[in-house]
């Protein structure tokens, strides 16, 4: 017979204010696709800073990718990179406060494993752990390593996910869990013990099949859009699936951040990253995506400084990355905000410093508004 326990109490939440985070530059290179720009390299020690310093100056949570093949060209960009889920157990130890959101690739980890290794997280953070849960769409970041189905297209992957995580939660609340699903297939699977405090659920996409799926399971959901009414339009789409689920959920975006003392600085820095942006590398990551080759090609002639650029971009001085975030938050109605920096050591301590307390400071005269 199987045996059931309480459920684990849901992860706590924090206030109303807007939730920051980082990125980690898990991968070489960062988040710059460029010969120009700083060259983080992938090292725990680097990681390790990065995180630290992102939770003395009061972000929230600092996040790392799975990534298991990069993208070539002349800064062979993300040709080395971390496991995200060991590397974040150590961050957990080096920190005490910040949320630790480690990525998992569904296809590459039975449920079972998986409930294991978050328990575990879960259990060395203090309850701080989440799961930023991938479905996996990068054929030969998979190929590689003979773990590519070329019979799930998009909907069956994502049913796959479903059923994964379907398991997972039963897993963590449940003392032995027998499954017999499309996928899925478990007998007496036993995983204990459970966590105390459910990890974070979060997933990214935009798709209808992960909207959905965020709706259904996921306590945050990752958004990109190419305008302020368009990612409004998305952070509403998704909580309203939610609600009629019955649940809530929160929403974030990311930001890349390009600081100095004045704007002139500031846009100076950023056209220096945009000249050496690496187009081969650019180039094979859309094709990566599924984009033919002249596509992907014709995309980046357009504009291959913008494109060194893997997210929307901010630059300015204190002040104006300020007022650009607080429009960015108030116009689409996110919960929170992952920023990038180009080099975490120097740019983080500045933004921490000059731009997040006046950030806090408007979110709380807002609330007391």
């Amino acid at each position: 017979m199987t045996q059931t326990t309480a459920a684990p109490t849901t992860a706590p939440t924090t206030t109303a204010a807007t939730e920051y985070g980082i990125f980690l530059p898990i991968g070489n290179g960062g988040w710059i696709m460029s010969e120009t720009a700083p060259h983080p390299q992938a090292t725990y020690d680097y990681n390790k800073t990065a995180a630290v310093l992102a939770e003395a100056h009061g972000f929230d949570f600092v996040m790392s990718m799975g990534k298991f093949r990069g993208y070539g060209g002349s800064t062979d960009h993300w040709g080395r990179t971390l496991e995200s889920i060991t590397m974040m157990s150590g961050l957990a130890e080096a920190t005490e406060r910040v949320k630790i959101w480690a990525t998992i690739h569904t296809n590459l980890f039975n449920p079972a494993v998986a409930a294991k290794m978050y328990t575990t997280l879960q259990d060395i953070s203090g309850g701080r752990a989440g799961m930023n849960i991938v479905v996996g769409a990068y054929a030969d970041e998979f190929a590689q390593m003979g773990e590519w189905d070329t019979t799930r297209d998009h909907a069956a992957r994502y049913r796959y996910t479903e059923e994964w995580v379907t398991a997972l939660e039963r897993l963590w609340t449940e003392d032995s869990v027998t499954m017999d699903g499309e996928f899925v297939h478990l007998t007496d699977c036993q995983s204990r013990p459970h966590p105390a405090v459910r990890p974070t659920l979060i997933s990214a996409g935009r798709s209808p099949a992960g909207l959905d799926f965020q709706a259904r399971h996921c306590d945050g959901s990752f958004l990109t859009a190419d305008d302020l009414p368009g990612l409004r339009a998305a952070s509403d789409d998704v909580k309203a699936r939610a609600a009629a689920q019955g649940r809530s959920i929160k929403t974030y975006s990311m930001l890349t951040v390009v600081l100095d003392e004045t704007d002139a600085k500031a846009q100076a820095r950023r056209k220096e990253y945009g000249r050496g942006a690496d187009v081969e590398a650019i180039v094979n990551m859309k094709t990566s995506w599924g984009l033919p080759l002249d596509r992907a090609l014709s995309m980046t002639a357009e504009n291959p400084e913008d494109e060194a650029f893997q997210t929307a971009v901010v630059d300015g001085s204190p002040e104006t990355v300020t007022e650009r975030i607080t429009e960015l938050v108030e116009e689409t109605g996110v919960d929170g905000l992952m920023v990038i920096f180009p080099d975490y050591h120097a740019d983080l301590p500045v933004f921490g410093e000059a731009v997040m307390p006046a950030l806090r400071a408007r979110a709380g005269a807002a609330v007391g508004a």
